[in-house]
């Protein structure tokens, strides 16, 4: 059964909110924790089979600084939609597919300025080792990819390797367009690694992600992280931009209950 679902919002952001100063195609929030993606271009008709009455959908990016910030409450909400027998599923989001801003000290310390607001508000560490870095092309295609890949491999584990692919880049800040940077997640999560290679550097993986992009697109997602609860044929936005686990946890008991 294929539906094209619109998604509502359950919790509307505040109209005063205000956008740090940022290069095109690199917006975020620090009042919401919204990082809003660079434009992907037309879209083709996003469809997808929805093969469960209720799932809870996380739309993220493993390059979205507040993807990572929000990390340690989605572990808490995936444990508890498995607990209570709800399907949780990552759909990529696509915020900076290839890249392309100037690495210069402008965007650097739009970066690290950034960096200390999701630091600040959520508690997950991070690096500076990045801005080091004379050169280094800010490009999140790989690093969804990368997931997407794992996902074929191993559904069970993308969760965790989408979380180690944010550790390996916000704390230890290691290119994840770099083929290399996944060999130490694989040899943790028992993937075999010259599969996950080909798989990496495949054209049907590219397309692939480029459907993940596309169709969180279609659903009407205009950010990361945005987690969705899809009951029938309506899909509710109980997470847009940074959000705590309790929050989250007492929207999919109300929207559970409701007929």
């Amino acid at each position: 059964m294929n539906k094209l679902l619109t998604l509502l919002f359950l919790f509307t952001l505040p109209l005063t909110a205000q956008k740090m100063i940022a290069p095109p195609g690199a917006t975020c929030d620090p009042l919401t924790g919204l990082c809003t993606p660079a434009p992907l271009g037309a879209a083709a008709g996003a469809e997808v089979e929805f093969r469960d009455d209720v799932e809870i959908i996380y739309v993220g990016d493993p390059m979205c600084s507040w993807c990572w910030g929000i990390s340690p409450a989605l572990n808490r909400l995936e444990k508890a939609a498995a607990a209570n027998g709800i399907p949780y599923r990552i759909v990529l989001g696509g915020l900076r597919p290839g890249g392309g801003e100037p690495w210069n000290e402008e965007f650097k310390g739009f970066l690290s300025h950034h960096w200390e607001e999701v630091n600040k508000r959520s508690g997950q560490p991070f690096g500076d080792k990045l801005f080091e870095r004379e050169n280094f092309n800010y490009d999140t295609e790989p690093s969804c990819r990368a997931v997407v890949a794992a996902r074929s491999m191993d559904p069970a584990i993308e969760s965790r390797f989408f979380e180690l692919t944010q550790y390996g880049f916000y704390v230890l800040n290691e290119d994840p367009s770099e083929t290399s940077f996944y060999a130490p997640i694989c040899e943790k999560l028992g993937l075999d690694f010259d599969r996950f290679k080909t798989l990496f550097e495949s054209a049907e993986m590219k397309a692939a992600t480029m459907a993940d992009f596309q169709l969180n697109r279609g659903w009407g997602v205009t950010g990361y992280p945005t987690v969705v609860f899809r009951k029938g044929d309506q899909m509710v936005a109980i997470a847009r931009g940074y959000a705590e686990f309790e929050e989250m946890w007492g929207a999919v008991n109300q929207l559970s209950q409701e007929e």
